[in-house]
């Protein structure tokens, strides 16, 4: 171990920055795969920004995640560590290391939003939603302004819906209850808290 520390110590720092986001990004992907095969990938926390736009990519993927953090550093890193010796200008390398990480984020969005279509339930209908109970993921902006997204289990599957609601602004990780199907898309809710009986 003490041999490797003092290889890392005698790297220049560009390289020690490379291999720094690789081995960490890495470590961090093994877990949230591991996670993700024992079923509990639900808890990757999404960036939301005031107002409506909150970046989401559709299928309940935002573009600024953990997840996709991690993503962009694994690509960032390993390209940086791979092409150090061949590329010999550091700005270039920085530079196609940047294009790498984008590309890996690009990459892992395409394969979950393929993933995600072919976990869908055929026999789910947003209708089945109405009346259930269910968690706040992305916020949900008060008067109707904007969409958030909530999680609802439907017979053991879990499902992320738009979201809207005639209330005040829903902060993530709130209860709600369905209490309207608007299209097949987008359910209406309101916070359990101030509306327990409906």
């Amino acid at each position: 171990m003490g041999e490797l520390i003092n290889e890392f110590n005698n790297l220049d720092t560009l390289q020690q920055i490379f291999w720094g986001c690789s081995i960490v990004s890495s470590l961090i992907f093994v877990i949230q795969l591991v996670l993700t095969l024992i079923g509990m990938d639900h808890s990757d926390v999404a960036v939301d920004f005031d107002g409506s736009d909150t970046m989401d990519l559709g299928n309940g993927i935002n573009l600024f995640s953990i997840k996709n953090l991690v993503n962009f550093f694994l690509g960032f890193g390993w390209s940086g560590v791979c092409l150090y010796k061949t590329i010999t200008s550091p700005i270039l390398l920085v530079l196609v290391a940047l294009l790498f990480g984008c590309a890996f984020v690009a990459m892992f969005v395409f394969i979950y939003k393929q993933t995600r279509k072919l976990e869908k339930n055929g026999a789910f209908s947003i209708n089945d939603c109405l009346g259930k109970s269910a968690s706040v993921y992305i916020r949900i902006p008060a008067g109707c302004e904007g969409k958030g997204k909530i999680q609802i289990s439907i017979d053991g599957s879990v499902h992320e819906i738009d979201a809207l609601t005639d209330e005040d602004e829903i902060s993530s990780g709130k209860t709600v209850k369905v209490v309207e199907i608007v299209d097949n898309e987008t359910v209406k809710v309101v916070n359990t808290q101030y509306n327990l009986v409906i």
